[in-house]
């Protein structure tokens, strides 16, 4: 099991005891709003549990049926805890809208917001540690639960300070209007974690400085070569796949170019974390006499 993996399990522990805790709060306080919180964690077990299958899928070595590997399969996860998201959302509103309609009094004791705010701390630690991890191995399930809780730490926050008003003030109205900001900041993350996952399943290019320092890796280990041109990159999950044309003389042996491409390959694998690379050789009469200059 790596790290991944390991931490993708223990997303899941940490998802169901903060789904524990959420709904222990609501019980104690039937407050509209928590139980829009309660219910986003709802949303957290299942993705945490979608990203733990595709990590572990997404470790899986190449095979005869995915001979690049089996990388996208995170993205399949972000695009799932996406629509978990925006269906959260609307259940919320739903609530809301029951609040709006029968405008009980809210009168929750403030023991049920304090175990609230408990979830909040260990969901506001736990993201801190999904992002930086996640970052740190390139995973796009790990960052995308991360996202999400930084989102659901955010409207805990918010639900907590207008749960509290709504008891200070007496105005019940404000609890259905609290979920309802809430259910509007989910459907946003949901669109956000949609759109980037969907970017990378439709093989999104490089960020555009780590194409430049592929550009400059080329560059500076190509010695014996004339040129390289025609650069694509396409990132899967982890993964950085890094074509190019590689023009060298035409009298060059071929075992003399194979060294060339072994050294750029080592150069690239050492400064871009799995990398996958492929070269094309091409003799000197296919220069365009543009692209990556070799030093």
């Amino acid at each position: 099991m790596n790290t991944a993996h390991r931490i993708a399990a223990a997303n899941v522990v940490v998802a169901i005891s903060v789904l524990a805790i959420k709904f222990l709060a609501y019980w104690m306080t039937l407050s509209i709003a928590l139980y829009s919180d309660a219910l986003e964690s709802v949303v957290n077990v299942a993705a945490a549990l979608a990203a733990l299958v595709a990590i572990a899928l997404a470790a899986k070595p190449a095979d005869r049926n995915h001979p690049y590997g089996h990388h996208k399969a995170e993205y399949f996860s972000a695009v799932i805890e996406g629509t978990f998201i925006i269906v959260a959302a609307l259940l919320i509103f739903r609530e809301a809208w029951g609040g709006f309609v029968a405008r009980a009094p809210l009168d929750a004791p403030i023991e049920g917001l304090a175990v609230n705010a408990v979830a909040t701390v260990i969901n506001a630690t736990w993201c801190l540690v999904l992002l930086r991890i996640g970052r740190r191995l390139r995973s796009p399930a790990l960052i995308a639960d991360g996202h999400h809780l930084l989102t659901d730490v955010v409207s805990s926050v918010g639900v907590l300070a207008g749960v509290f008003l709504a008891i200070e003030t007496g105005w019940p109205l404000l609890d259905p209007g609290l979920a309802s900001l809430v259910a509007l900041n989910i459907l946003w993350s949901g669109w956000r974690l949609v759109k980037n996952s969907v970017s990378g399943l439709m093989d999104a290019a490089a960020p555009g400085e780590e194409v430049e320092q592929i550009r400059d890796i080329i560059s500076a280990n190509a010695e014996g070569a004339i040129e390289a041109h025609d650069l694509r990159t396409r990132l899967a999950g982890r993964a950085t796949f890094i074509e190019f044309h590689l023009v060298v003389p035409g009298a060059m042996s071929v075992e003399s170019a194979h060294e060339i491409c072994d050294r750029i390959e080592a150069a690239l694998s050492a400064g871009v974390e799995h990398a996958v690379v492929t070269i094309h050789v091409e003799p000197a009469n296919k220069a365009k006499h543009e692209g990556i200059v070799v030093l």
